[in-house]
């Protein structure tokens, strides 16, 4: 195993162990709140500090992982489980249907991701649910042109002639014998994703659009401390340190894996 593979697996099991520890257990109550003890320095008692509300903010920390980390996977699986599908399947017919489905990824590809998330939560009202909805339809056309991309050049290979030859329809080829070539790619992809839909996720909660209080995620500790950097600068330090370290990992992991897998290695 290369090392950038090993650090971004060790990092990325360290955020997603944080995060399922915090489910059931975290070092204080979330719903506990101590005004008298408001914005402390890290201490044996709190060991990252309080917030602006005397919350432990190591608890806040650990269950904003479960909630960027968890809207962030499940919007990048919306994306991969519609797009590529879509992918093999434009790759498989080609001709218009394909040139037609090419030309509606290139529509939204002209926003900016970030926007199209904000003007689709924007409509779709604050939350969760909306800004996994949002992140996930920009996830879409992704995984659909990287599948597609891997999968054009296996119709010519000579394996999948014999398929087609043998009698196979096309459905069953891209499941049989194009997907098990491109997933090595697409896993890949996957992790690039998750790092850009943990910004996206971030971002919008930062601005009130995504996750809401009182669930923590680290995009409202963000804008929650951005008025209090003078008096606690560490307040902002750790959940940025957290998104900083989070989409290194998943970046690490990606470039990692790239070298693991051969995404053009031949599954007969």
């Amino acid at each position: 195993m290369n090392r950038r593979l090993l650090a971004g697996a060790l990092l990325a099991g360290a955020f997603a162990t944080l995060a399922l520890l915090s489910l059931v257990w975290t070092p204080a109550p979330l719903e506990q709140l101590d005004i008298a003890a408001r914005l402390q320095a890290p201490s044996a008692a709190h060991w990252l500090g309080t917030d602006h509300l005397g919350r432990d903010v190591l608890s806040l920390l650990m269950r904003g992982a479960a909630t960027s980390l968890g809207v962030a996977s499940l919007a990048v699986a919306l994306g991969a489980l519609v797009g590529v599908p879509l992918g093999l399947w434009a790759a498989a017919r080609a001709g218009w249907l394909d040139e037609l489905l090419m030309r509606g990824n290139d529509i939204v590809f002209a926003f900016p991701p970030l926007l199209l998330a904000v003007l689709l939560t924007t409509a779709l009202g604050p939350g969760a649910v909306s800004a996994i909805l949002a992140v996930g339809v920009f996830n879409i056309p992704v995984f659909a042109r990287v599948a597609r991309g891997l999968a054009l050049p296996l119709w010519q290979r000579e394996f999948v002639l014999a398929a087609r030859m043998a009698g196979k329809g096309r459905g069953r080829i891209s499941r049989e014998h194009v997907l098990p070539n491109v997933a090595g790619g697409l896993v890949v992809q996957l992790s690039l994703q998750l790092s850009l839909a943990l910004l996206a996720e971030t971002g919008l909660s930062y601005i009130g659009l995504g996750t809401q209080p009182p669930q923590p995620s680290w995009g409202r500790m963000l804008a929650d401390a951005q008025t209090l950097t003078a008096l606690s600068p560490t307040l902002a330090l750790f959940p940025g340190l957290a998104v900083a370290l989070a989409v290194l990992a998943f970046h690490l992991l990606a470039d990692g894996l790239r070298e693991w897998f051969d995404p053009h290695r031949e599954v007969r």
